[in-house]
């Protein structure tokens, strides 16, 4: 098969950074969205994509008009659902069920959220749809994990080891198939 880049692109720092947004659509910041449309300026994509929370789709947008591109939105790029501590700020969560959670978000999701397994799940679902043809997904740092642990075999614990700051851009060479497979080949924090 042929492979493809695809390139992955946190969303730039919310109006309220350091919170633990899952299903939260909070409102970016025009740096944070300055910061996306001018990381993805040089790319050249076929396909704009994102999750569709507002700090996606309104960075999306704003690379878009620089590519001439309509966006497409697709859910299963969106965050981890944090449950009863989505939009929380880490300092007012329980540090114990928080340290669970860090060691082993499968066995110890956020009460009433999402398991980790479940967020891979999904971003599979989205990947194995993809089969050529350069794009760029607008999503976050959870889904773009999920992602590396599909797709490169990284286990949940190493994938805490990448900084993934807002406005990252992780970029990919993808061999779609089953198993897909996918080279890292450049991050730029």
């Amino acid at each position: 098969m042929t492979p493809f880049l695809l390139h992955l692109l946190r969303h730039g720092a919310p109006e309220t950074p350091g919170l633990l947004m899952g299903r939260t659509d909070g409102a970016p910041s025009a740096a944070g969205i300055a910061a996306c449309r001018d990381k993805a300026a040089a790319l050249q994509v076929e396909t704009i994509l994102c999750s569709g929370l507002a700090r996606t789709h309104m960075a999306a947008e704003a690379i878009s008009v620089h590519h001439g591109q309509d966006v497409q939105i697709d859910p299963r790029w969106r965050e981890l659902d944090f449950g009863d501590w989505d939009g929380l700020s880490p300092d007012i969560v329980d540090a114990d069920a928080l340290n669970r959670f860090h060691a082993d978000p499968d066995a110890s999701p956020p009460p009433n959220g999402e398991r980790w397994s479940a967020l891979v799940a999904r971003v599979a679902e989205a990947l194995a749809e993809m089969d050529g043809g350069d794009r760029l997904v607008v999503t976050h740092g959870g889904a773009m994990r999920a992602a590396l642990a599909h797709l490169c075999g990284f286990a949940q614990p190493q994938l805490w080891a990448i900084d993934l700051p807002y406005a990252a851009l992780l970029t990919l060479r993808v061999w779609p198939g089953q198993p897909p497979m996918a080279q890292i080949v450049g991050l730029q924090p």
